[in-house]
């Protein structure tokens, strides 16, 4: 009105959108005054408004409330093209202010990027959508969208309480739009996400995305993006990580069917990285790799089982599950599992004889170390059978170390037998010989576990025998004794194999090693 009565007036950001929305409506163009309020707003919207990221987001707000006329007038495609422009200006400064001062460089990046993040956090879904997509084409850093995105998650979706996440009988307090939007929300954030070679996304993001998408139901694709991008760094994820609290009722107290998926993709990424390399003859270095990676998971999946096992609620079939899905190779020895499993069945009485071993089938008595040996041994929870095969490999461990013989013989045999015959394709041959690769690899890793556990022994016995020497004869005595207790490891096959402890040490160690 003071427009056309020819008054001063002022245009702000907050008013520039609505004002050509209105003259647009009223056809106030220059077909019937010069300098009319359409010419007016256009050259305060391109001149004013697209030079400050700030002015930008301001009207993009106001544009929230306003009819579908404002998307056609383009004032929406201007802001946000605008805004994606100043955030990659403002990328630029900061790299020349790295390259003239490398005292100030570090807060000065991190002040020019956290304040545009923060603006942008006011943005409706929609609209936060178009300018991160604009931004990723015209080439601001992938970290630096990371970073917005994981503010925007923060402040967007910090509604969903902690309440919501371990009582799924909860009522819907939240009206039905709320939730529908929180959806929409954890869904466009992880279609936001940038690839997997071009950024790192923290791992606790994406769990916590992981989390909420759960808990607001968002679809199978968005989830299992999640399961993926997370399998592709399984090995850096903690235990707290994968303790996903299960929303269904009646279940399990954790959600093991998303921890077996990602383990599978896991799993999976191994095995294609696995199939690309042989191929060549150069790739022993990433197969190493891969292979750490899935000594670092096993270790990690086997805390996860024994996290879970008391769980009164969680079945035997996905406790045996997820054991399976883990391959022999991925353990190093076997305490973690059996410890895991010991802890299943002391919460679990009620399983029947035919369900205890059909889950003790697992452990590998030949890969348990002294300590779980002699627990397994004294454990009535086990199956007899189990009992006895525990007793015997440990006779016959001891059997080898007094004979001085290699009592790992028999996995030498196995990969002496398991050279390659001329009948054998090149490729066939190659993969022959990474599996047996592997097998060493693994050998000496139990090898180098043993060898500290003999270390720890002898560090003991000297010891013991310096508190047992109370005069020169018992000194003498009880040194004799030492020597001829390390003369066993001295022998041709020393370091390989030790003998069992007294009865003394092996109490003591079962009952720190006990679950009970």
């Amino acid at each position: 009105m003071k427009f056309c009565y020819g008054m001063n007036f002022e245009i702000t950001a907050a008013n520039a959108a609505l004002l050509r929305c209105a003259a647009e409506y009223l056809e106030m163009s220059e077909d019937y005054r010069e300098e009319n309020l359409i010419a007016r707003t256009e050259v305060y919207l391109n001149d004013v408004v697209v030079q400050s990221l700030e002015k930008c987001v301001e009207v993009l707000c106001t544009c929230e409330n306003l009819p579908p006329i404002v998307e056609e007038l383009g004032i929406i495609n201007t802001c946000v093209e605008a805004i994606a422009m100043n955030a990659c200006k403002e990328q630029l400064v900061s790299g020349l202010s790295t390259l003239d001062c490398n005292g100030e460089s570090t807060e000065l990046k991190t002040g020019c990027m956290k304040w545009w993040i923060e603006d942008l956090s006011v943005l409706r879904i929609d609209y936060y959508h178009k300018v991160i997509t604009s931004m990723a084409r015209i080439g601001v850093r992938p970290d630096s969208i990371v970073e917005s995105l994981m503010h925007y998650a923060q402040i967007s979706l910090k509604s969903i309480g902690k309440c919501q996440i371990w009582n799924p009988a909860r009522p819907n307090s939240n009206s039905g739009t709320t939730e529908n939007e929180q959806k929409t929300i954890v869904e466009a954030l992880v279609n936001l996400l940038p690839t997997l070679k071009s950024s790192n996304v923290p791992l606790s993001f994406l769990f916590g995305m992981l989390r909420m998408a759960i808990m607001v139901e968002a679809t199978v694709a968005c989830r299992l993006e999640l399961e993926r991008r997370i399998a592709f760094r399984l090995e850096m994820a903690s235990l707290d990580d994968l303790l996903i609290p299960s929303l269904r009722a009646g279940d399990s107290l954790f959600d093991i069917d998303t921890v077996h998926r990602i383990l599978v993709n896991f799993l999976q990424q191994i095995e294609d990285e696995e199939n690309e390399d042989s191929g060549g003859y150069e790739s022993d270095g990433l197969a190493s790799l891969g292979h750490g990676s899935l000594l670092k998971v096993g270790r990690l999946i086997d805390s996860y089982l024994a996290e879970i096992a008391p769980d009164p609620y969680l079945s035997l079939q996905k406790f045996i599950a997820m054991i399976e899905t883990l391959p022999d190779y991925s353990r190093v020895i076997d305490d973690g599992l059996y410890r895991a499993i010991d802890i299943y069945l002391k919460a679990h009485p009620m399983l029947s004889d035919h369900e205890c071993k059909k889950l003790c089938k697992f452990i590998d008595c030949q890969k348990l170390s002294q300590e779980a040996t002699n627990h397994a041994a004294q454990n009535e929870r086990l199956p007899v059978q189990m009992a006895i095969k525990v007793l015997y490999f440990e006779q016959l461990r001891l059997k080898n170390a007094l004979c001085g013989s290699n009592d790992d013989g028999f996995l030498s045999q196995k990969i002496s037998s398991g050279v390659p015959s001329a009948a054998m394709s090149p490729r066939d041959n190659y993969a022959s010989l990474r599996r047996e690769n592997r097998e060493l690899k693994l050998e000496i890793s139990r090898m180098r576990v043993r060898l500290s556990e003999l270390e720890k022994e002898q560090v003991v016995m000297k010891r013991g025998m310096m508190e047992k020497s109370g005069n020169g004869k018992t000194f003498f005595t009880s040194l004799s004794k030492g020597i001829g207790r390390i003369g066993i490891f001295s022998g041709p096959g020393g370091g390989k194999r030790r003998k069992p402890r007294g009865s003394e040490g092996k109490s003591g160690r079962s009952r720190r090693y006990s679950v009970s």
